[in-house]
């Protein structure tokens, strides 16, 4: 299970991300754009994720993904439960997420140009 400080740790551990308390909830954002929240109970973490994959990452584990609000789902968003991910997992995600919204060049400065 993974912990709210352990999701800050590796989102504040990215180029550009700022944490901002918005509403009761803790979010993740480079710029204006959020990749990562959580619920207001800390339960549910909230991710940029593409969306043309995601119904294959919900069919693939049901028990821990699932699909925003149907108002959200317009936005690449989806959600996982934190008491079911593992930091490997979680910061695999969280990265992802940053990727989508971060110019190639921050990427490569702090990934390495395998990563992309």
């Amino acid at each position: 299970m993974v912990t709210v400080a352990d999701v800050r740790t590796v989102a504040l551990s990215l180029p550009r991300t700022t944490e901002h308390l918005i509403r009761d909830r803790v979010k993740f954002r480079v710029g204006q754009i959020v990749y990562a929240a959580l619920s207001r109970d800390e339960t549910v973490l909230g991710f940029g994720y593409p969306r043309e994959e995601r119904e294959a990452l919900v069919a693939s584990d049901p028990v821990k993904f699932a699909f925003p609000s149907q108002s959200d789902m317009r936005f690449q968003w989806v959600h996982a439960s934190m008491a079911e991910l593992d930091v490997e997992e979680m910061t695999e995600l969280v990265i992802g997420a940053w990727t989508m919204c971060v110019p190639k060049k921050v990427i490569r400065a702090h990934l390495g140009e395998d990563y992309l």
